[in-house]
C-alpha cells in the first residue's frame, strides 16, 4: 500500500528500503540466470557433448552457449525450447523459461511484467512513448538505444526480447480486454526515423483491429485534459482485484490501497471521454499514416 502526505525523513526511509528491495531482486533474478546456466552446463555435461557440438546442434556458437553457462546471457526462450530438446531434458529447462524472461526485465519492471502476463484486463494511458506492448521492434529498439545513460548492446538486445515477447498477449486465451489512450502527438514523433514512425503507425492499426482491443486517441487540441498527472496502468488480475502501476525516470510504483485505484480509475474514464472514440481514432491514425 502506498501511502501519501509521507515526511521527507519517512520519504528518504522509504526510498532506502525500496533500493535495498531492487538489490535483492537483481540478485534474485541473477541468481535464476546463473542456476539455469548450471543446469544447462550439467545436462551437457551428462549428455557427453562438448560445447561446439552442442552448439552445433543448436544452431549458436560455443562462446554464446558458454556465457549462458556462465549466468553471463539470459538466453532466449526458442533456445530454452530447443536446448530441452535437444538434450532430451523433458521439460526441465522450459520449465524455468518463466523465470528466466522475467530476468531480461529491468527491476523497476518485473513485478508489473508478470502482473501483465495473467492480466484480465488492461487500460493504459501513455504519454510519453507509444505503449511497450504496441511498439514494433524498429520502434522499441530505437527507444531502448535512446536511453541515457547508454545501455549495453546485449542488454538493448535481451529488453527488446522481452518487450517482444509481452505482445503474446495479443493472442492469449481467453482474450484479456486491452484500452489504450494515446496521446496524438506520439503518433508524430519520428522515433527512430519516418520509416520506423510508418511502421508504428501500420502496427498500431493493425492491433486496433482485434475485438478485444481499444485504442483511443488523445487530441493535441483538447483545452481540458485529465491526465496531466501522467502516464499509468489499471490492471484487473484473475481474483477479481484491481491495482495500478506507474512508472517514470526508471522508478515505479505499484498501488493497492483502494483510494488511489478510484481516483486513477475515474481519471481513466474521464480521459477516455475526453478521447476521440476508437473509430475517430482509427481514422486519424490512417490520416497520419498516409501523411508520413
Amino acid at each position: 500500500m502506498c501511502a501519501r502526505g509521507v515526511s521527507a525523513v519517512g520519504s528518504v526511509r522509504d526510498q532506502d528500503v525500496a533500493q535495498v528491495q531492487r538489490g535483492r531482486v537483481d540478485e534474485q533474478a541473477a541468481g535464476v540466470v546463473t542456476a539455469f546456466g548450471r543446469q544447462l552446463k550439467l545436462l551437457r555435461v551428462r549428455a557427453g557433448l562438448e560445447r561446439p557440438e552442442f552448439g552445433k546442434r543448436m544452431g549458436y556458437s560455443a562462446d554464446l552457449v558458454a556465457s549462458i553457462e556462465q549466468g553471463r546471457r539470459i538466453p532466449q526462450p526458442q533456445f530454452i525450447e530447443k536446448a530441452d530438446e535437444v538434450l532430451g531434458a523433458g521439460g526441465l529447462l522450459v520449465a524455468l523459461k518463466e523465470e528466466v524472461a522475467r530476468a531480461q526485465y529491468p527491476a523497476y519492471f518485473r513485478d508489473m511484467a508478470r502482473l501483465e502476463s495473467t492480466a484480465v484486463s488492461l487500460c493504459l494511458y501513455a504519454a510519453h512513448a507509444v505503449p511497450g506492448l504496441l511498439q514494433t521492434e524498429d520502434y522499441a529498439r530505437a527507444v531502448f538505444q535512446m536511453q541515457r545513460p547508454l545501455l549495453d548492446d546485449e542488454v538493448i538486445e535481451q529488453r527488446l526480447a522481452a518487450r517482444m515477447l509481452r505482445q503474446d498477449i495479443f493472442t492469449r486465451r481467453p482474450a484479456p480486454l486491452l484500452s489504450f489512450v494515446i496521446e496524438e502527438v506520439l503518433l508524430c514523433k519520428p522515433i527512430g526515423g519516418r520509416a520506423s514512425l510508418r511502421g508504428q503507425l501500420e502496427q498500431i492499426l493493425l492491433v486496433g483491429q482485434n475485438r478485444n482491443v481499444e485504442i483511443q486517441v488523445m487530441p493535441t487540441e483538447r483545452t481540458d485534459h485529465a491526465g496531466l498527472g501522467g502516464p499509468f496502468t489499471l490492471i484487473d488480475n484473475a481474483d477479481g482485484r484491481r491495482l495500478a502501476y506507474t512508472e517514470v525516470q526508471d522508478d515505479s510504483r505499484l498501488y493497492t490501497d483502494s483510494g488511489k485505484i478510484r481516483e486513477l480509475e475515474a481519471r481513466y474514464g474521464i480521459l477516455r471521454s475526453q478521447a476521440l472514440t476508437p473509430c475517430e481514432s482509427m481514422a486519424l491514425i490512417e490520416q497520419l499514416l498516409g501523411e508520413s
